[in-house]
């Protein structure tokens, strides 16, 4: 799944008259980059949330033939559901096998295939993607890589689903998660709009929720115009691909 609903709001005025998803990188829309990162690692079935100028999004696809992959709309037109009610929403597409879902502003060169074979050998409800960076929200794992609780550093807020866990070290999340499609058993959330980061926590009490480290990969959050720029150097760079 691409999450490609956002408002892109850190991005504007490149996001007036366009979804954050379109907005080019090196001339290449951050969705196409997604998808075709996506395909170059074997993936066949993606389902994208649109929200924000969703139809030049459905438009897109149409005219590039959905890169020759079966692709999948799921609307938000009509209300934003956030993180986990846009998974809850987009649940008939992923039943039938362990899954990733990335957001289509980040930009990397993890290895997907290694990513998501680490996460089927786990057995883990979820695999995080998560790197060693200064940041305001950050996951707590244990000694053993475990999802133990979550920390705000400008509220001081500290979330913990497992207080026995040792040896806690936080960890920043990337935007990319790979899942197993029990996860849709723990998104039971009587509202529609909720994050998904409420119901890893809850399920990290009883489940396996792990991290997968990947400090030494390009990694970059195009969601401010700052970011752009760089991002472009970077795909034209080349080796990226």
């Amino acid at each position: 799944m691409i999450f490609a609903a956002g408002l892109g709001t850190r991005l504007r005025p490149l996001t007036n008259d366009r979804p954050k998803a379109l907005v080019e990188v090196g001339g290449i829309p951050l969705l196409e980059i997604a998808i075709r990162r996506l395909k170059k690692y074997g993936c066949t079935g993606i389902i994208v949330n649109i929200h924000h100028f969703g139809e030049q999004i459905i438009d897109f696809l149409a005219q590039k033939e959905n890169f020759g992959l079966e692709i999948a709309i799921s609307d938000e037109r009509d209300l934003l559901l956030d993180t986990g009610g846009g998974l809850k929403k987009a649940a008939w597409f992923l039943q039938d096998a362990p899954f990733l879902v990335i957001n289509a502003d980040i930009l990397s060169n993890i290895d997907l295939q290694a990513f998501y074979q680490k996460h089927l050998a786990s057995e883990a409800l979820s695999t995080l993607a998560c790197r060693q960076r200064e940041s305001s929200r950050y996951f707590l794992f244990d000694e053993k890589g475990q999802l133990s609780g979550w920390r705000n550093e400008k509220s001081g807020e500290t979330r913990m689903a497992r207080p026995e866990a040792q040896g806690l070290e936080p960890w920043c999340f990337s935007g990319m998660h790979a899942l197993d499609p029990a996860i849709f058993t723990h998104l039971q959330s009587d509202q529609p709009v909720f994050s998904i980061i409420d119901t890893y926590l809850k399920a990290a009490e009883r489940e396996k929720i792990l991290l997968y480290p990947h400090n030494a990969d390009i990694w970059l959050d195009v969601g401010k115009v700052a970011a752009v720029e760089l991002a472009g150097e970077v795909i034209a760079g080349g080796g990226f691909w």
